[in-house]
């Protein structure tokens, strides 16, 4: 009796080439969705590998979306490499009034009531409210004053690279079970931020448009209203300097008000522009 030959499983080979061009296709289809969103860093990184003289530019030539594309979408070479080199410049300043003002805290008398701390783009100083006021009360005392002065001609030494300085008052809950009253309390943090601002816009060389005064009452507490010391932290001015921004094409506060304004269309009056 003649024996069945025994299969040789060929008829199966088609499912491993058909397993390996899914492979394929499937690397081919998250190689394209990897390189859909380039990190502007890393192909910096790579242009500079071909080319080590590339500028920030090349990300623009080569057509990759990042933010130094977008920001210059509408310049030219030239005038895109320029203003690069205006932020560069105006971040120079704000590192420098930075350090400039921790020095300050560090050497002032009443170092122990002032804190200072940077963030992306802003310098962020907070005030005890014993350094420029007595107890419920919004005139500046003399200590305040002299500090303020001193604080004013740091700020003039990055004047050109400042887009808006502002003050911000704030109080302490008197009872733990009972909110103040809402009137003393506002008009107490407004007229401190008030007064502070009135200063800094008489002694400085920023412009009155680009100095604010906010008052937050009892409402943006940083310590605990139990206890006198977290009262006295909860007491406090603060102030934020904030760096102006070339390359987001928002323009600066002053503009961006107006632009708010108007509904989306940049209306800046001659007399700011």
């Amino acid at each position: 009796m003649k024996r069945k030959e025994k299969s040789s499983g060929g008829g199966a080979n088609w499912m491993d080439t058909y397993g390996d061009m899914v492979t394929l296709l499937l690397c081919f289809f998250v190689l394209l969705y990897s390189i859909s969103s380039v990190d502007e860093n890393k192909w910096m990184a790579l242009v500079k590998s071909f080319n080590p003289d590339a500028s920030p530019t090349a990300v623009e030539e080569s057509g990759s979306q990042g933010p130094a594309d977008e920001a210059s979408e509408g310049m030219s070479i030239e005038e895109s490499e320029e203003a690069l080199a205006e932020q560069a410049e105006i971040d120079r300043a704000i590192e420098q009034l930075y350090q400039a003002l921790v020095d300050y805290e560090q050497q002032s008398e009443l170092g122990a009531s002032i804190e200072t701390t940077r963030g992306d783009g802003y310098v962020f100083i907070s005030f005890d409210d014993a350094v420029f006021f007595a107890g419920e009360r919004y005139d500046l005392l003399e200590q305040g004053q002299e500090v303020l002065a001193d604080l004013c001609a740091i700020f003039d030494t990055a004047a050109d690279s400042i887009d808006e300085i502002r003050v911000m008052g704030h109080t302490a809950q008197l009872r733990d079970n009972q909110e103040n009253r809402v009137e003393n309390d506002r008009f107490l943090s407004s007229n401190r931020a008030t007064n502070a601002t009135i200063f800094i816009q008489e002694n400085s060389a920023i412009t009155g448009a680009r100095i604010l005064s906010e008052g937050y009452g009892q409402h943006r507490p940083i310590d605990d209203n139990s206890t006198a010391e977290g009262k006295g932290h909860n007491r406090r001015v603060e102030i934020i300097i904030t760096g102006r921004d070339v390359l987001s094409g928002a323009g600066s506060s002053v503009e961006q008000y107006y632009t708010q304004r108007a509904g989306g269309a940049s209306q800046l009056p001659d007399t700011l522009g």
